[in-house]
C-alpha cells in the first residue's frame, strides 16, 4: 500500500509538474527570470540573484482594458502596456526606446547620461519629467506624475528604495545586468517587450542578438591562443573586477580571452586590493578599461593617477585599451546588444579574426 501510495504522489507531482511546464514561456539563457502564461495574465518570476534560494519580485502582468481575473497568485499587478513610466536608467531607457514605445515613458532620472534626441527633447519641451538622480529623485515631481511603474535597478544591501516604496506604484527591479552570460541579460529584452506590448519586436531583436553573437563567438573556438586579460581602474583603496561568473567575465571568454579572475564565483562586481590584482595581473597582455570624462586618457594620464599602474606588462607594451562612455554608447548597447561589443572584444584579442571590423567603443590609449 505505502508503494502504491508513493506512486500515485509521484504520478501526481510528474502530471502538475508537466502542466505548470506546459504554461512556461520558454527562455533559453536568462536564470533569473521565468515567465508564465496564466488565465488572463502573464506571471514573471524574478529570482534574487544575491540569494538563487529565494525571489527577487514576482509580477502579474494584465493587459490594462481588460478586468482583473478571478483568481491569481501572489504578485504585483502591473497593468499592460505602461502608458508613463518613470525609467532610472539610460540603459532601460534605451531599449526603450528601441522597441518603439520611448512614447510611454513619461519621466527619467540621471538625465546627465541620456543621449536619446526625444528624450532629450521631451525633458526640455515638459512632455517628459526629469526626477533628478536615481539614489534620491524628486518625490513631488513622481506624485505629479502619476507614473503606472518605476523601473529601476537593484543593488545588493541597497536597504529597499527609499520613500518610492509608499507611493504604492509597481517598482520594476530591472535585475538583468545580473545575469551569468551576456545572452542572459540580453534576453529580458523579452519581459519588457511585455510591459509594452512589443512582443514580437523584442523577439525579432534578440533572434538576431543570439543569431550575431553565436555566430562571433564560434570564430574564436579554434584559436590556439588565448591573451590574458584585465580590466578596469582602482577606485579609492579598491579595484573592482567582474566576477567570473558575470557577463562581463563570459564575454572576455567568448571574446577569446582568458580572464585573470574568472575563477572569483561573482555575477557581480568584486572589490580587491592593488597588490591582489597587481599579484593575478602583472603579466596580463591586455588591459580594457572603461571611464567618464570630457577628452580621452593617456597612458601619461593613468600613470598620473596611480604611478604604480605603470609596472603592469600590458602598460608597458602600451596594450592598454580604454572605452570614454561620455560619448561612446557601451552602456546603452551592452546589456542587449552584446553582439556589438563582442566584436570589439574579438578585433583586440584577435585581430585576424575581424580585419575589416574598425573598433567602436574601446581605442588603444595614446602615450
Amino acid at each position: 500500500m505505502i508503494v502504491l501510495l508513493l506512486a500515485a504522489c509521484s504520478g501526481r507531482s510528474k502530471t502538475s509538474s508537466a502542466h505548470i511546464q506546459e504554461n512556461i514561456i520558454p527562455l533559453k539563457y536568462a536564470e533569473n527570470l521565468t515567465l508564465i502564461q496564466g488565465d488572463g495574465y502573464i506571471e514573471a518570476r524574478l529570482r534574487n540573484p544575491w540569494d538563487t534560494t529565494t525571489l527577487l519580485q514576482t509580477y502579474l502582468l494584465i493587459e490594462r482594458n481588460k478586468p482583473l481575473p478571478t483568481h491569481l497568485p501572489k504578485g504585483t499587478i502591473v497593468r499592460t502596456p505602461l502608458n508613463k513610466a518613470l525609467v532610472y536608467t539610460t540603459v532601460h531607457c534605451n531599449v526603450i526606446h528601441e522597441l518603439g514605445a520611448v512614447k510611454n515613458i513619461g519621466g527619467i532620472c540621471e538625465l546627465q547620461y541620456i543621449k536619446i534626441p526625444e528624450i532629450l527633447e521631451g525633458c526640455k519641451n515638459g512632455t517628459i519629467i526629469n526626477a533628478g538622480e536615481g539614489t534620491n529623485p524628486d518625490i513631488e515631481k513622481i506624485i505629479n506624475l502619476h507614473p503606472d511603474a518605476l523601473m529601476l535597478s537593484p543593488y545588493k544591501n541597497s536597504g529597499g528604495h527609499g520613500q518610492v516604496e509608499k507611493l504604492k506604484i509597481p517598482i520594476i527591479e530591472c535585475a538583468d545586468y545580473m545575469e551569468t552570460s551576456a545572452l542572459g541579460s540580453a534576453e529580458w529584452i523579452r519581459f519588457y517587450g511585455l510591459l509594452f506590448h512589443q512582443t514580437t519586436k523584442a523577439d525579432s531583436i534578440f533572434a538576431e542578438v543570439e543569431k550575431n553573437y553565436n555566430e562571433l563567438k564560434k570564430l574564436t573556438e579554434s584559436q590556439p591562443t588565448h591573451p590574458q586579460v584585465m580590466c578596469e581602474l582602482k577606485s579609492g583603496s579598491a579595484w573592482y573586477v567582474p566576477g567570473g561568473k558575470s557577463t562581463t567575465g563570459k564575454l572576455y571568454k567568448d571574446a577569446g580571452g582568458k580572464y585573470l579572475f574568472e575563477h572569483y564565483p561573482n555575477s557581480g562586481a568584486i572589490p580587491l586590493s592593488f597588490e591582489t590584482v597587481f599579484d593575478k595581473a602583472q603579466e596580463a597582455d591586455i588591459w580594457l578599461i572603461k571611464y567618464h570624462q570630457n577628452i580621452d586618457k593617456t597612458l601619461k594620464d593613468i600613470k598620473e593617477e596611480y604611478a604604480p599602474y605603470a609596472q603592469f606588462k600590458a602598460f608597458k607594451s602600451q596594450q592598454v585599451y580604454g572605452c570614454n562612455t561620455a560619448y561612446k554608447s557601451y552602456y546603452e548597447d551592452f546589456p542587449f546588444h552584446p553582439d556589438k561589443v563582442l566584436k570589439d572584444l574579438i578585433k583586440i584579442f584577435h585581430p585576424s579574426l575581424l580585419p575589416e571590423h574598425e573598433l567602436k567603443y574601446f581605442c588603444k590609449l595614446a602615450k
